[in-house]
Parts: C-alpha cells; structure tokens; sequence
C-alpha cells in the first residue's frame, strides 16, 4: 500500500532516532556491566531491546507503505559517568517524545490512522516507561547522593531492591 510520502519521510526519521537510542542504550548498559552496575546493565539491556522493538514496528510500517527504510542511526554521543549516561538518555527520551507527539499529529492531518497507533503506542511507552524511570533514577541520586545511589545498583534487580 502505498503511503503519504510525508509520513513514510517522517517514519524513516523515527527510525533513525529509535536506532540511536538502542545504540546509546547499548554502549551504556555494557558501560554499567563493565563498572560491575548490575542493576542498571539489566535495565538498559531491556531498554536497548525494546527500543529494538520500536525500530522493528517503525521498519515493518516504513516497507508496508512501500517505503525505502534508512537504516542509519542519527549520531549521538554517549556518556561516560553514571549521571551523565542516565540524563543524555533522558535527554534523548525527552526528544523521542516530542518527535513521536509531532509524528501523531502529522498522521491525523493525513488520516493515517493505522501508522498513528503505531507511535501512539511507542509515545505511551516512551512517558510511562522510559523516561519515568530515567528521571526516577536521577532524582534518587539528588536524594540519596551518587555513593548510595550505585551501592543499590550492584544488586541484580534494576529496581535496587
């Protein structure tokens, strides 16, 4: 089915950043194993994998409109402390939500409902999951103090229990 030109160019922006940010999620999550966070690598191994799965809806959307996917992360630049790593990934959340908001609004003004729901459904996971969780993670290390804060964060269980 051939889709509005506009929203297979803006589902193929999408793609690029979802394919970004599973890479920052990865170098950062293999960042935290490395530093022996094992809380914070198993969450960020699960946020890399289901950015992976943004990606895939994004892809399939993009080739079901008869669209030719880019493939080519947009560049990002990691961190290389804990704090920095967790506000460039919420940095990075908070602007897949306003490109997602943008691309929902573009959709109705075209009447593409189908690829919509697609990003209504990434938008949801964006602010309900993500983005909660980074912002919940640094203002516990303004509450707590960054020693407390990754003493928690050697445990298994990314929710520091």
């Amino acid at each position: 089915m051939k889709g509005h030109p506009e929203i297979v160019d803006y589902l193929k922006f999408l793609l690029r950043g979802e394919l970004a940010a599973r890479d920052q999620y990865f170098i950062h999550s293999r960042r935290y194993e490395d530093l022996g966070l094992q809380a914070l690598y198993t969450r960020m191994n699960h946020e890399m994998e289901e950015e992976t799965q943004h990606a895939d809806a994004l892809l399939r959307r993009i080739l079901f409109l008869e669209g030719d996917p880019d493939m080519r992360p947009e560049s990002f630049e990691p961190g290389t402390t804990v704090e920095e790593m967790l506000q460039r990934d919420l940095e990075t959340e908070y602007a897949v939500r306003k490109h997602l908001a943008d691309g929902v609004a573009l959709c109705e003004r075209h009447g593409d409902y189908v690829s919509r729901a697609v990003l209504v459904t990434q938008l949801a996971d964006t602010e309900e999951d993500h983005t909660w969780w980074l912002e919940q993670q640094l203002r516990l290390i303004r509450m707590l103090g960054l020693p407390l804060y990754l003493q928690q964060q050697i445990s298994g269980d990314p929710s520091g229990e």
